[in-house]
């Protein structure tokens, strides 16, 4: 199963965007490092209980993950670098949102929310690190039922209304899922692979990875 919602913008609402932004000298990396520095300023405003600011700010700073790798493709500065900031950072930017999140619970004294945003923290990591060690061993895998793109859309929307208790449930179950199912996913396809190559015990077993 694949994403619920598309991974790029089209090209009529990005191009004249990124045009413009090319054109005033902005480089992937400075967008990748706004949106992050913008998650940080989220968690902040979610800490101090302003979760209406708090949404919009993860709605808008995330928006720019949309335009720095078309602007990468735009001026032919794509790199494996750049590819290898992007994830980290992104992954910072949910795990900074997660512990604004936290944070506001603690202070509420509200134990239920808190677990619930380390599971969904926990989760969140699960999903992309399936999916890096999948490729790590060679096998492609972008399946999944709920990727960045719908815990970056279901986090800020559900701040705006100021909804974090269904929201923690929501990430919660939904990332948790998602890891199992990539998991499954992937692990048949390389218990495949390597029924066709002859290769039945031969694949190395890592511990501690």
């Amino acid at each position: 199963m694949n994403s619920i919602l598309p991974r790029r913008a089209p090209a009529a609402v990005l191009t004249p965007i990124v045009d413009v932004l090319a054109a005033v000298g902005v480089t992937p990396t400075m967008l990748t490092t706004v949106g992050f520095l913008g998650n940080v300023l989220a968690a902040f405003f979610v800490v101090q209980g302003w979760l209406l600011a708090g949404g919009v700010a993860v709605l808008f700073f995330s928006a720019l993950d949309l335009l720095d790798g078309a602007l990468a493709r735009s001026t032919g500065t794509a790199s494996r670098f750049g590819a290898l900031y992007d994830s980290t950072l992104d992954r910072l930017s949910e795990a900074a949102v997660l512990f604004g999140i936290f944070w506001y619970s603690i202070d509420l004294g509200n134990r239920e929310e808190a677990l619930l945003a380390f599971l969904a923290l926990t989760g969140s990591i699960m999903v992309s690190y399936v999916r890096a060690r999948s490729e790590g061993l060679g096998m492609p895998l972008k399946d999944g039922l709920f990727t960045r793109s719908e815990r970056v859309v279901l986090t800020g929307t559900l701040l705006l209304f100021g909804w974090v208790r269904v929201l923690l449930w929501l990430l919660a179950v939904l990332t948790l899922f998602t890891a199992a199912q990539r998991t499954w996913i992937a692990g048949r396809l390389l218990i495949e692979a390597d029924r066709d190559e002859g290769s039945h015990g031969g694949t190395s077993h890592e511990a501690g990875r």
